[in-house]
């Protein structure tokens, strides 16, 4: 598995494992097997993944309890990445980036995940009452006291990414990026590459969607998180079908799968640019990291490019309230 550097010497990958899908919970696509995510996760491992991506309110707390059994004995070389910063185990989760309340997650992550420092540390959502200034103080000071090795933001916008990077360096801008949701090549991309900041694509396949396998909406599981996806909605879901159309062809002339080229088509964007794909089975795992060695044509990336113009996916990315926590 090749190699990719993200911020501040922080060496990963060239494709990451973003484990959300592994637990069952307010946040799934779908039943998770048990057995099957852990075999992923050493899977994974065995294939030269090295950055696998979980997260406090996945489960909640149970998806860190799963990665942290993955990878009991097989910590060595491995890069965690966890979040802080939301909260609410009954009704929306809302941000909370107090000092105290980063303290306590960061202990409560450590002992779920059975590790003595996490490796890349982020802030799940900007805390719009707490200076980001001083979220980043307290994370400095994690990482003197040996609990963090590097510090991270999710969604967080231009200008609050470069307050960040005032502080304190930051490894890596997690923000949702793909085929289907291109706006961070706006301002958000641009600031990262100029501050030295890695950039890891959430979703990079579309929540799914650019794979091509879900052919109807109604065909997902009940509690599929994607049941109640705008993008996903009856009308966008049949509109956003001709960009499928376009990256299943693409794929066919490198007798590759969806998946490979719209992974492909991310890594091909930005050196410091690191995908986490979803997984929760071996199957789509394995095909995902081929996408590392897929290398699309100058065409191929032109014609996706047309075929995905920034700002022009069928329906918001998000419902009204999650939309309001985004790019703070």
């Amino acid at each position: 598995m090749k190699t990719r550097q993200l911020g501040d010497g922080l060496t990963v990958s060239a494709l990451g494992i973003g484990c959300m899908p592994m637990a069952a919970g307010r946040l799934n696509y779908g039943a998770p097997d048990l057995d099957e995510s852990i075999a992923t996760i050493h899977r994974a491992i065995e294939l030269g993944i090295t950055f696998f991506d979980t997260a406090e309110v996945y489960g909640p707390e149970e998806n860190e309890r799963i990665v942290g059994r993955a990878i009991k004995g097989k910590r060595e070389r491995l890069v965690i990445a966890t979040k802080f910063g939301l909260v609410g185990s009954k009704g929306p989760f809302v941000p909370d980036s107090t000092p105290d309340n980063i303290r306590r997650a960061c202990d409560g992550s450590l002992e779920r995940l059975g590790i003595e420092t996490i490796d890349l540390y982020y802030q799940h959502r900007v805390d719009p009452d707490v200076p980001i200034e001083e979220v980043i103080g307290t994370l400095a000071e994690l990482k003197q006291a040996g609990k963090i090795r590097h510090i991270g933001l999710s969604e967080a916008a231009a200008t609050t990414l470069r307050r960040a990077c005032a502080v304190h360096p930051i490894a890596a801008l997690q923000s949702e990026y793909s085929l289907w949701e291109r706006d961070v090549e706006a301002e958000i991309l641009p600031t990262a590459r100029e501050l030295g900041v890695g950039f890891v694509p959430y979703s990079p396949l579309g929540r799914g969607f650019l794979t091509g396998q879900v052919t109807r909406p109604e065909d997902m599981e009940e509690g599929d998180y994607r049941r109640n996806d705008p993008r996903y909605a009856p009308g966008n879901f049949e509109a956003n079908l001709a960009l499928v159309a376009v990256v299943k062809d693409v794929a066919a002339a490198h007798d590759a799968s969806a998946a490979q080229v719209a992974l492909a088509w991310l890594l091909a964007q930005d050196e410091a640019i690191v995908p986490i794909p979803g997984s929760k089975r071996r199957v789509t795992m394995e095909d995902s990291v081929k996408a590392a060695e897929l290398t699309l044509t100058a065409e191929d990336l032109e014609r996706l490019d047309a075929a995905a113009p920034r700002g022009q996916t069928a329906g918001p990315r998000y419902r009204e309230a999650q939309l309001k926590m985004v790019r703070l």
